[in-house]
């Protein structure tokens, strides 16, 4: 369980009196990241609440691209994911993400939380608060994950990343695209837009392994290294137009 106090002007009437704390569930923190993300990932048990978590979010997606899977639970899920990047462009696709994510909460949750918590202790307080909820919430979505230490761009660190160990919606979805576009970049601009936690997230599509940095602003496109990625080679679409031509570059991504 991570310990983390937060230093603040807002509690330092508290000194002495309250001992603030932010914890989550994950696996240890005491062993480093580095070594965690060479080791196979731990089954991740499913809670009660995981399946009103996935029905809720796929809800939603039906709602945005009126349409639904015949598939039952998770594969249902991701196919709905794939239909929202059918008949649109990835800009498109991406504002309906946007939509999707701010959907799944009350909008003046969402405004309190950028006008009152975002600002306390520059930004860091609420980068932590975010991190911790991600990593207690989103493992019916992501898979195991763990809350760990990120460098700032001041040279200073702090503990309001998250490494998931293997995603299991980019597994599933077997694509560069869906997982840029309904995922990594609508929930950059999520965060940022409207709940003034800046995020850049790092999607490694060689071992599919994600690391969230709260509290650090995402680069420009044209810097994004992930955007430049090929298909997958697991990627039903790569297959395809490999073999109905073996001239075209089936190695770019036409959703990415």
């Amino acid at each position: 369980m991570a310990m983390v106090h937060v230093p603040s002007p807002l509690f330092a009437s508290l000194k002495g009196k309250v001992d603030i704390r932010v914890s989550c569930f994950s696996t240890s923190t005491s062993e480093p990241i580095e070594a965690r993300k060479n080791k196979s990932p731990v089954a991740y048990k499913p809670g009660v609440f995981d399946n009103l978590f996935l029905s809720l979010f796929r809800n939603k997606m039906v709602q945005e691209t009126r349409w639904d899977s015949d598939k039952p639970g998770y594969e249902g899920l991701i196919e709905v994911a794939r239909r929202l990047t059918v008949g649109q462009n990835n800009s498109e696709t991406r504002d309906a993400a946007v939509r999707i994510l701010r959907s799944l909460f009350p909008p003046l949750l969402l405004e309190l939380y950028r006008m009152l918590v975002a600002p306390i202790d520059s930004g860091k307080f609420a980068a932590l608060m975010v991190a911790r909820v991600t990593a207690l919430s989103c493992q019916w979505l992501m898979g195991p994950c763990a809350v760990n230490s990120v460098d700032l761009p001041n040279g200073s660190s702090l503990m309001s990343g998250v490494f998931v160990e293997k995603c299991k919606y980019l597994e599933e979805s077997k694509c560069v695209g869906v997982c840029i576009n309904t995922c990594k970049l609508p929930t950059q601009t999520f965060f940022k837009d409207h709940m003034g936690v800046p995020l850049v997230m790092e999607p490694n599509f060689t071992d599919y392994s994600c690391q969230f940095k709260f509290g650090i602003l995402p680069p420009q496109p044209e810097d994004d290294d992930t955007l430049k990625e090929p298909c997958l080679e697991i990627c039903p679409n790569a297959v395809r137009r490999k073999e109905m031509n073996h001239n075209m570059d089936a190695h770019k991504c036409p959703k990415a």
